[in-house]
């Protein structure tokens, strides 16, 4: 049967101006960013954001830019609704794609961090009968199911494929169901989620990698030794713990650049 997801109202919004974010989680977004892109999951284009822990009726999120040129003070305050709550972010160019994180959290309690990316080894199997599976211990979040997101069965043809509206995001959401952390989108990209921010980037990562993987795999011949169920949650459960590691790594090195 397919997940059953239940709409968890916003909160009221409020003007935020005395409310001030997290230094330490607005430096790990910003970490995230640049690491993303120096990693080539991100280009000029994709987005991340993290719940805030003090408000589960918030997420921050840039402002529209390149995620290589984020830095503290493009870091933004959002609702569930995906708008912005202080007064002086009123005007700023947000990204047009933001409500897929915000309709994700409403539905979604375990998630804390998502990134949208055009990650560029996963689309090829976004558009083929190719299934993204998991072969790499890394990856084995995979095995958690990697739905397919159809955007013509949404809102026809003629779109331009990206998510521009709360419905959407909200029918995103639903495909993504209610345990998998990653949704395909046709000719599009992906969307990855994470119980944190570290995670989330963790996996965003290492779904760009199995791509590469099982793409080389293929060329060399099948059939592909694919990881079993039971291998991929458990290897899911290892690299719950084990992400740690890399991401201090990726965040010194982000900060560091400046």
């Amino acid at each position: 049967m397919p997940a059953k997801t239940v709409s968890r109202p916003s909160a009221p919004r409020r003007n935020a101006s005395s409310y001030v974010l997290d230094r330490e989680l607005v430096d790990d977004l910003v970490a995230a960013n640049r690491t993303l892109a120096r990693l080539g999951v991100l280009d000029a284009f994709g987005h991340i954001s993290v719940r805030d822990p003090r408000d589960p009726h918030r997420y921050l999120m840039s402002r529209s830019i390149a995620p290589e040129s984020v830095s503290a003070g493009d870091i933004l305050l959002l609702d569930l609704d995906s708008q912005t709550v202080d007064s002086k972010d009123e005007g700023k160019l947000l990204y047009r794609e933001r409500f897929i994180h915000g309709e994700i959290y409403k539905v979604r309690p375990d998630v804390n961090a998502v990134v949208h990316s055009h990650s560029p080894t996963v689309v090829p199997f976004t558009v083929t009968r190719a299934k993204l599976r998991p072969l790499l211990h890394n990856a084995g979040f995979l095995g958690l199911g990697v739905p397919l997101f159809e955007i013509r069965k949404h809102a026809g043809d003629g779109t331009d494929l990206m998510i521009l509206t709360p419905n959407l995001g909200k029918d995103l959401a639903k495909k993504l169901g209610k345990d998998a952390a990653v949704v395909l989108m046709r000719g599009h990209g992906d969307s990855v989620v994470g119980p944190s921010l570290p995670n989330a980037v963790f996996r965003a990562y290492y779904t760009e990698i199995n791509a590469r993987q099982q793409l080389a795999a293929l060329t060399i011949g099948g059939p592909i030794n694919f990881m079993s169920r039971a291998e991929a949650l458990t290897s899911n459960d290892a690299m719950l713990k084990a992400s740690a590691r890399p991401w201090a790594l990726w965040r010194k090195r982000a900060l560091a650049e400046g």
